[in-house]
């Protein structure tokens, strides 16, 4: 099975249609700078409706370089599952907030020291796209993730489209699959029917294979 993260997530609207679509995973974006940053307080209201209808949705908070306590704080208020941090934490950091975390790479990382952990997902692998922390539409390196992913179950993340998803799985067989962008309308708007797309796509290379 390849799981389905859906991140980026800023509307209960949109947050059910995701998990209409099919999605094991949703991510809220707490980057500020980020075009799909969403507040606490919104967030917290949209994630107790999803605690209460559909618990068996995975609830993922994204963090870039945020103070430790910071995150401790929506983690709470927002009832969220686990941590992916997506900017230059250290290891340090990273073991402040195991057990429910995991280190999103922008690009391959020549070692992953410190930032390992014992259930699925071991991490993400994003595209490198200079001064940009996900979201990017830019595809990753397929072929390094590939290597990767024979070692570690990992999210594969990085411009990944309907149309492009199954070629992804296909070549790098990862864990699973992280969008944001190639399934919206317009930053930050999630397009249902892409979603749907997205997912009939990854289930279909499922049932192919």
């Amino acid at each position: 099975m390849t799981f389905v993260k859906i991140c980026g997530i800023k509307t209960l609207k949109d947050a059910l249609a995701a998990i209409d679509a099919g999605a094991d995973y949703l991510g809220f974006n707490f980057y500020p700078k980020s075009a799909r940053f969403v507040e606490k307080g919104t967030c917290a209201e949209i994630t107790s409706v999803l605690r209460r209808e559909h618990p068996q949705i995975k609830l993922v908070g994204v963090f870039v370089n945020s103070p430790v306590d910071e995150v401790k704080a929506v983690l709470e208020t927002c009832h969220l599952d686990l941590v992916q941090l997506h900017g230059d934490e250290t290891p340090e950091m990273f073991a402040q907030l195991a057990p429910h975390v995991f280190k999103a790479f922008r690009g391959i990382p020549e070692s992953v020291a410190g930032f390992e952990r014992n259930e699925a997902p071991i991490m993400l692998i994003d595209a490198a796209v200079k001064g940009v922390y996900g979201g990017s539409g830019v595809t990753a390196d397929w072929s390094a993730a590939a290597e990767l992913a024979k070692r570690y179950p990992l999210l594969l993340a990085g411009g990944l489209t309907p149309e492009n998803v199954g070629a992804a799985i296909g070549q790098v067989k990862a864990w699973g699959v992280d969008t944001a962008s190639g399934v919206e309308s317009a930053p930050g708007e999630k397009d249902a029917a892409k979603m749907s797309a997205f997912v009939k796509e990854v289930k279909r290379i499922e049932i192919s294979k």
